[in-house]
């Protein structure tokens, strides 16, 4: 949503800080057109106040809306007797407040003193002849809060002036200001809501599942699925909407939270991808201890704690301050800039090497398949269809990781956009929600598939027990990963089912 600033007259000699500078309504304060009407008034730069009234007349904001990011442009013409400086910076004296009804008073929400630097370009001559045409200025960050709790939200801008300490001198002729106010669409809020309602008991149903196989083992688990219940907790703590608490609740720290989440569950993917190919690396001499994977794990953490850290140093501060930015500063910018840089360039790497893994794990597994033909032909079509399963699900792996490294980079690059003023890539909701649902389905997919079987494999055909010995050869024609999934239930079935022969198994393959 687009604001163009409404220029008001501060008229009490005494400046009070508890009033408040209303652009349109009942309430309205006194207006002037222009700088020119300013000085012809005699009124001083420091009685003029930028108000914005945030949403538009008519409109309302809601707090299905999560979140608001508000950026600021200035209109700068020149003059030349009054140029921009180099490296000028514009100090803001701002305040924002709120309301829910169109007849209460305001109440203040934040007040701060900020500076932003002034990055503008003449694209002409700087000349006589071209005075009065515009600068082209980048876009500067300006605000941002975690939720969207009421109705309405006003704005007051002032830019003092101060020639003795060099206060807003030298920025220019400015002649209005411009806002844009970004926030999510209340209905991709709705769907993403009963996206997290729906998948939250999915996955706890499917990993207490896959905890109860494990515990019913009369072995310890191992390594590779205690990480299996690792990714599938952090995959449910992402899951869990606590975000329907953020439409009847002022919670300012969301999107701190949500980065936090989504952090854990990035730090777990990524680490269970390392190990979840190591521990098929079957020429390892070493496996099954966490420690043997410390060189690979150890980066990914440290990189999620630089992560937090930046994090903290943003959305953290601005808890407090919501006009706070750490690109306003030539540093927080540079740093800003090269945490970018540098996570793509990583998450790239990580994606290659893992690559690598992949083909070493490939590789071994053709060499183990030269020892099937000497068993016997349940055994040997058993462990093929793993063969097979566990190469799909490499595939499916891969896939899943440059996809993740996809939407990462992007969503780098689109957030930071806002604040450095370059082109982006645009997100859709479909990305973002196919990305989400990816996730929760390859987890779905890894703690169903790697759960122990209740099944043995091997010359029992003769006994009464449930076995899927003489089928073995029938559900071998089943070699696509969706119909494993429903073999793996009929099973289950015919383990229960009062008649063993083969034809009541075939009857029941048949009709499922």
């Amino acid at each position: 949503m687009h604001y163009l600033a409404t220029k008001c007259v501060d008229t009490i000699k005494h400046r009070q800080e508890s009033k408040w500078f209303m652009p349109w309504g009942h309430d309205q304060c006194e207006k002037i057109r222009s700088f020119d009407e300013a000085v012809a008034k005699k009124i001083e730069a420091n009685n003029i106040v930028f108000a914005v009234h945030i949403p538009l007349p008519q409109k309302e904001m809601s707090s299905w809306f999560q979140f608001m990011l508000v950026i600021l442009q200035f209109d700068i013409a020149f003059k030349m007797f009054n140029q921009i400086e180099d490296g000028a910076l514009v100090t803001l004296d701002v305040k924002l407040a709120y309301r829910d009804d169109t007849i209460s008073e305001w109440t203040e929400m934040a007040h701060s003193f900020e500076q932003r630097k002034l990055s503008c370009n003449f694209t002409t001559a700087k000349s006589y002849e071209n005075e009065g045409r515009y600068y082209e200025c980048d876009l500067l960050p300006f605000m941002e809060i975690g939720s969207v709790a009421h109705k309405y939200y006003l704005l007051n801008i002032r830019l003092p002036v101060n020639e003795r300490k060099k206060i807003n001198v030298g920025i220019g002729e400015i002649k209005d200001i411009r806002l844009v106010s970004i926030h999510q669409n209340g209905g991709f809020t709705k769907v993403w809501f009963a996206m997290k309602t729906f998948l939250t008991p999915s996955i706890l149903i499917i990993m207490i599942w896959y905890w109860r196989r494990i515990t019913l083992m009369s072995r310890p688990p191992v390594l590779l699925e205690k990480v299996i219940l690792a990714l599938g907790i952090s995959m449910t703590f992402i899951n869990i909407p606590v975000e329907w608490f953020s439409i009847g609740f002022n919670w300012t720290w969301m999107l701190l939270f949500g980065d936090i989440r989504q952090g854990i569950f990035y730090s777990m993917l990524l680490s269970f991808w390392i190990i979840f190919c190591g521990e098929h690396l079957m020429d390892q001499t070493e496996r099954n201890r966490f420690s043997v994977y410390w060189k690979q794990v150890g980066p990914i953490v440290f990189g999620s704690f630089c992560l937090f850290i930046f994090d903290m140093c943003e959305r953290g501060v601005q808890l407090t301050n919501p006009f706070y930015s750490i690109w306003a500063s030539d540093v927080g910018t540079e740093l800003a800039m090269a945490f970018i840089i540098v996570a793509g360039i990583c998450a790239c790497l990580y994606f290659f090497f893992l690559c690598f893994m992949v083909f070493q794990v490939f590789r071994n597994i053709s060499g183990k398949r030269t020892s099937l033909p000497a068993m016997s032909k349940a055994r040997r079509l058993h462990y093929e269809g793993l063969i097979f399963r566990f190469k799909f699900l490499m595939l499916v792996t891969l896939a899943c990781a440059a996809m993740t490294v996809i939407f990462f980079i992007i969503s780098q690059v689109n957030e930071g956009h806002w604040h450095w003023g370059g082109h982006t890539v645009q997100v859709g909701s479909a990305f973002f929600t196919g990305i989400y649902g990816m996730w929760n389905l390859y987890v779905f997919a890894i703690m169903f598939l790697y759960a122990p079987s209740h099944k043995r494999y091997g010359d029992e055909q003769a006994s009464g027990k449930c076995s899927p010995g003489n089928d073995a050869l029938y559900l071998h024609l089943l070699t696509s990963v969706v119909l494993k999934v429903v073999q793996e239930i009929i099973q289950d079935i015919l383990c229960n089912f009062p008649y063993h022969s083969t034809t009541s198994y075939l009857i029941l393959i048949s009709s499922k």
